[in-house]
């Protein structure tokens, strides 16, 4: 069981520490558990979300064409989980003193992101059975980065609309949901396509790994191209007092 456990939450904890570590000024690690912790939550809130979707016709469980494979990512996935993991976001973050820094926000969502990743992950993995290895390998290769990368672009905005406020326009803050949602539905499209036409199979999973390589250095490069400004910002303000 430990094993099991530990191949479901492991690579979520390494991302997070990852992150965590790029950070001049580390946040308390209360707040980031705290975030953690907001992130399973938003599992239960996308249930609360996607249910009436799917009540409503809209997307199926079980997509057998390419149109409600893209409706089962879109308000099946991408909608109810984003709307939920920025829902927490706010929650965590709307009265905090602790989010000072623009590189703050990529923290805090990325502690959000893969607490939402490694519950889901847990849920998969179990249900898995005698599968569970393979299981876990491949959603630690895709399913965990993506929810990461998604959270990173989350993070972003959030602190683009927060410290820039009166620079950011309307499609500036609807942003900081709507690439989240876009980048988790195409994602999730691929993935459901390449077991709805077999046939293309191969190709949908070269242009799976494509889309998830491309998507992986995006984040790094956010990544680091923050916590430099970051880091200069903290040091070139601390210089001037």
């Amino acid at each position: 069981m430990w094993i099991i456990l530990a191949a479901a939450i492991v690579p979520g904890i390494l991302l997070l520490y990852y992150v965590y570590s790029k950070d001049f000024n580390p946040e308390p690690k209360r707040m980031v558990y705290k975030g953690f912790f907001y992130g399973c939550l938003s599992v239960l809130a996308s249930f609360v979300i996607s249910g009436p979707l799917m009540s409503l016709g809209l997307f199926s469980n079980e997509p057998s064409t390419l149109l409600e494979a893209v409706k089962t990512s879109f308000f099946g996935a991408a909608i109810p989980e984003e709307s939920a993991k920025l829902l927490m976001l706010w929650l965590l973050l709307r009265n905090s003193p602790e989010f000072d820094e623009r590189y703050d926000g990529m923290v805090y969502a990325a502690a959000v992101g893969l607490g939402f990743a490694c519950l889901e992950n847990l849920m998969y993995v179990i249900s898995a059975g005698a599968g569970w290895f393979y299981v876990s390998v491949t959603r630690a290769i895709f399913a965990v980065p993506g929810h990461f990368a998604f959270a990173i672009m989350m993070g972003y905005y959030y602190s683009r609309n927060h410290f820039d406020w009166r620079e950011t326009t309307d499609l500036d803050r609807i942003k900081v949901w709507l690439f989240p949602v876009l980048l988790h539905g195409i994602y999730d499209t691929l993935a459901f396509s390449s077991g709805i036409a077999p046939e293309f199979s191969g190709l949908i999973t070269i242009l799976l790994i494509y889309f998830c390589i491309k998507l992986f250095k995006f984040t790094r490069n956010r990544i680091l191209s923050e916590a430099s400004r970051n880091q200069y910002e903290a040091t070139h303000n601390i210089d001037d007092q």
